[in-house]
C-alpha cells in the first residue's frame, strides 16, 4: 500500500511539472510572411545580437531591453516610448495565436513588483515556438524562446504596434 501511494504522488508530480502556464500558437509565421516594415524592424534588432547590456543604452556599445526595441523601430520611423512599461500601452493587445514577427512581448521579471519591466521582439513563430530577441542583463542582446520556463512564467502580454500583415 505504501508503494502505491509513493507511485501515486510521484506520478502526480511528474504530470504537474510538465504543465505550462500558457499554451501558444501552432501557426507558423516567418519573416517571409510578414510585411516589409515588420521584417525591417526584426532585422534592425538582430543586428545588435551580441551587444552587451547597459542600462539606458541605445548603441552597439551597450543597450537595455527597451533601448533595443526603441532603436529597431526608430530606424523605420516608427515612434515608440523609451521604456518597456510605456511601450506596453501602445498598439493592440494580441491573443497568442495572433502573434507574428515584429510584435512585442512584455514581461514582469521582478516578482516583488507588479509592473512590466522587460520587452522583447518576436522574430519567428514555428510549431508553437515563439522566438524573440531582447537584451538580457546577464547576456546582452540574445534570442530566446517563450517556451523557456523563465520567460514563460514572466510573460504578461503581446502587443502589435505595426499596422501591416
Amino acid at each position: 500500500m505504501r508503494t502505491f501511494w509513493l507511485l501515486f504522488v510521484c506520478s502526480f508530480l511528474l504530470i504537474s511539472c510538465g504543465s505550462s502556464k500558457r499554451s501558444f500558437s501552432d501557426n507558423n509565421v516567418s519573416l517571409e510572411k510578414v510585411g516589409k516594415k515588420r521584417t525591417n524592424v526584426v532585422e534592425n534588432a538582430l543586428k545588435f545580437e551580441g551587444t552587451p547590456y547597459k542600462y539606458g543604452g541605445t548603441t552597439k556599445s551597450g543597450m537595455d531591453c527597451s533601448g533595443l526595441i526603441y532603436v529597431a523601430f526608430q530606424k523605420e520611423n516608427i515612434p515608440l516610448p523609451r521604456t518597456s512599461r510605456a511601450m506596453s500601452l501602445e498598439g493592440e493587445r494580441l491573443k497568442m495565436r495572433e502573434v507574428s514577427p515584429g510584435d512585442l512581448l512584455f514581461f514582469q521579471t521582478n516578482k516583488n513588483r507588479n509592473v512590466i519591466n522587460h520587452v522583447g521582439l518576436v522574430i519567428s513563430v514555428s510549431d508553437g515556438e515563439i522566438a524573440f530577441v531582447h537584451s538580457s542583463t546577464s547576456r546582452g542582446v540574445i534570442v530566446s524562446s517563450l517556451s523557456q520556463a523563465y520567460w514563460n512564467e514572466a510573460f504578461m502580454m503581446a502587443r502589435r504596434v505595426i499596422d501591416e500583415p
